[in-house]
């Protein structure tokens, strides 16, 4: 039989030694929610309930609602493991010998059209492909960079510990993550480039956010866009993009701790930029107008008082076409067929979560709000033998609920 939450809440808990009503006042919700859930008498909850049942109980989102923490496809030289012991790199730790140089590394052009063709993996959400590859474009990386000590090395190599940074916290792994945006910021600073560090500090908020940390998140992001604030009759289209990519990333968290306002005001004027820089590739990610209007969806989703109808009025603004990266796309998607379901659109939000199936079958696995969404779905949904429930069997949700 499958483990549910409820199964999981109840085994954390007892493991902690607190009842149910010390989790409950803990955590900010009912006891009754949490009485229900242990009973399997339900079988989710919102996905901000579960957020703060989850940091109560001091373990991850992921651990909680059983997402998966690994690729699809083995390979047979990559995958997470592999990508772990490249990120957590014995030879670069103080007084271990080091290995010997790869016997033939890749030339820096040669290595960089790689860790390009390793960013397109990573927005089309091709991650078993990606966990292939990306543990020895590491060791790659690392190689060329002792052989060819220049600034657009250390870029490229810092681009790389990015896409490893970001498929590890795709993957539930963001500790491994974290290490990984602490190589990319080393690198940033050895291609002196202030501007990569804005990246690495955005891609750090991210990481927080994962984690819960979510104060932390926010002041590391906001910290780092006061200090890469450009002059906006001077920018550059890179400096605006990474501005407002910090900015992006501050109001985020911002609205999972209530503060929606201070949220919006950081949005409007990433938005700005935006307007300014017009759509932007640079740093292995992607700024634009569009970029900026998907994110105040998913800001009034956040918080213990989200604004379905509010996320539906502001997605009005959003056309689907603009956006240029698939895996954007699908997080956009998921995010609308959860305000659609909060406002009573059951059939429509079904009807856009099997589109995003359809597109990004692996990448739907890793995430948290689309399981959490098929889960009360279900709760409602008696009848047998519906897309809805095959959807949730491909969702590693127990389809006999």
């Amino acid at each position: 039989m499958d483990t549910t939450i409820g199964d999981r809440i109840r085994g954390l808990r007892e493991f902690r030694d607190v009842t149910q009503e010390e989790l409950a006042q803990r955590a900010g919700v009912s006891v009754d929610t949490i009485r229900k859930l242990e009973q399997n008498r339900r079988q989710s909850a919102r996905i901000n309930t579960l957020r703060s049942l989850a940091r109560a109980l001091d373990v991850q989102l992921e651990r909680l609602v059983g997402q998966p923490t690994v690729t699809e496809n083995l390979t047979d030289d990559g995958g997470l493991i592999a990508l772990r012991d490249a990120i957590q790199d014995v030879g670069a730790l103080p007084g271990v010998p080091v290995e010997d140089d790869l016997e033939d590394p890749p030339t820096p052009d040669v290595w960089t059209d790689t860790v390009k063709a390793a960013t397109s993996m990573y927005w089309k959400g091709d991650y078993s492909r990606l966990s292939g590859i990306l543990p020895m474009l590491l060791r790659e990386g690392r190689a060329v960079a002792r052989t060819a000590d220049t600034e657009r090395v250390w870029q490229q190599l810092g681009l790389a510990y990015q896409l490893a940074a970001s498929l590890a916290t795709q993957a539930g792994h963001s500790d491994w993550a974290f290490q990984a945006v602490e190589k990319q910021l080393a690198a940033a600073q050895r291609a002196s480039d202030p501007l990569m560090e804005g990246m690495g500090v955005s891609t750090l908020s991210w990481v927080l956010l994962r984690q819960g940390r979510w104060d932390e998140a926010q002041r590391v992001a906001e910290k780092k866009a006061d200090v890469l604030e450009p002059s906006y009759r001077r920018a550059t289209v890179s400096q605006l993009a990474v501005y407002g990519n910090l900015l992006i990333a501050a109001a985020t968290p911002a609205a999972r701790r209530g503060q929606r306002d201070e949220a919006t005001a950081l949005l409007r004027t990433a938005e700005s930029a935006a307007t300014q820089s017009g759509p932007v590739r640079v740093y292995g990610s992607a700024f634009s107008v569009v970029d900026v209007r998907t994110q105040c969806v998913n800001v009034a989703l956040a918080g213990d008082e989200p604004e379905p109808a509010e996320a539906l009025s502001l997605a009005d603004r959003v056309d689907l076409d603009d956006i240029s990266r698939p895996v954007h796309s699908a997080a956009y998607r998921v995010d609308v067929s959860q305000a659609r379901y909060q406002t009573g659109d059951c059939e429509g939000a079904l009807d856009m979560l099997l589109e995003v199936e359809a597109d990004q079958p692996e990448w739907i696995k890793f995430q948290a709000l689309a399981a959490v969404t098929v889960r009360e779905m279900l709760e409602a949904e008696r009848r047998r033998n519906t897309p809805l429930r095959g959807l949730a069997s491909r969702l590693g949700v127990d389809p006999t609920l």
